[in-house]
């Protein structure tokens, strides 16, 4: 029996699906990775499993037990702790309440739960007096991740572990969370990293528009490297007609030949308003806001490279 299983599971924002109909599951002891684009319902899943959120339909079942529309308090007596995107952590408080928050029923075992903690991030030892919010990312994401364990979950959630941090900070959490994982704890990992969470994950889930649109072992879905650029890229026909026309054009000789590239983060400032108006663009053409994006600076650069040909003609 999994630890986790999630069975057709459906979250709505008024009559919108976030989530649309998943199952999936997480076994005793196993890491598995859930990966997609922006707005793939990730997230949504993650709070539904943690008792944030109530699905319209579906069940979760933890250990068993159907734990699908009890309290997030509950969830994480039962032995499921969530590391939010962002970290969530209480930036006013100190380094020591921000821990005294995530075992608040540790009783006499706190400071031997604070021990376990430290083990894994000494950093936190020196900084219990220090204020949650001066810490670096860095250090905030490993509080984050502290705080979680204090409950001693059998199953650890995390949205975006990387998110904003440093390359040589995001490789020393992944070594962290490898060890954590060795020490007994089950792992579910929300993450944009894509080759870290398939080199860490025993098994991927990867969600399109509220839905599991490929899965399987890591290596597998790794290995299938146009269903995972699809997946990311919209509507898996559109990518798997951009992988024909990128053979096709090979096999011309063309030089402008497509090619399917995974970029680099970008972060861009943006007004609330702007960026509105661009997740509407996005659903009117129904594809994801990355997908938009991707296609709106490929074709600024076609129009300045064909701008160039015709001033030098």
């Amino acid at each position: 029996m999994p630890l986790l299983q999630a069975e057709r599971v459906r979250v709505e924002y008024g009559q919108i699906p976030a989530v649309a109909d998943v199952s999936m599951e997480v076994g005793e002891g196993e890491i598995v990775a859930l990966l997609g684009p922006n707005g793939a319902g990730k997230t949504t899943l993650l709070n539904t499993i943690g008792g944030l959120m109530r699905p319209s339909s579906g069940t979760v079942t933890f250990d068993g037990r159907d734990i699908t529309r009890i309290r997030g308090d509950l969830v994480a007596r039962r032995g499921i702790s969530l590391v939010p995107e962002g970290r969530g952590i209480f930036p006013a408080l100190s380094v020591e309440d921000n821990l005294r928050m995530g075992g608040y029923w540790a009783g006499d075992e706190y400071e031997e739960r604070v021990a376990r903690v430290v083990e894994y991030f000494p950093v936190l030892q020196d900084r219990r007096r220090q204020q949650a919010g001066s810490l670096s990312g860095g250090e905030q994401q490993q509080l984050a991740i502290g705080r979680a364990l204090m409950s001693q979950p059998r199953l650890l959630m995390l949205d975006e572990l990387s998110l904003g941090l440093a390359p040589r900070v995001i490789a020393e959490l992944f070594a962290i969370l490898r060890r954590i994982h060795e020490d007994g704890t089950a792992v579910l990992l929300v993450e944009q990293q894509v080759q870290q969470a398939l080199a860490l994950a025993d098994r991927v889930y990867v969600l399109q528009r509220g839905r599991v649109v490929l899965s399987g072992t890591s290596a597998a879905v790794g290995a299938d490297a146009a269903a995972l650029s699809a997946a990311y890229l919209g509507d898996g026909r559109n990518g798997a007609h951009a992988a024909r026309e990128a053979r096709t054009a090979q096999r011309r000789g063309d030089d402008e030949r497509l090619d399917i590239v995974e970029l680099e983060t970008l972060t861009v400032p943006l007004s609330l308003r702007d960026k509105r108006a661009l997740q509407v663009a996005a659903d009117r053409r129904g594809e994801p806001v990355g997908a938009l994006v991707g296609r709106l600076i490929a074709e600024h650069v076609a129009a300045e490279r064909d701008a160039k040909r015709e001033a030098s003609a």
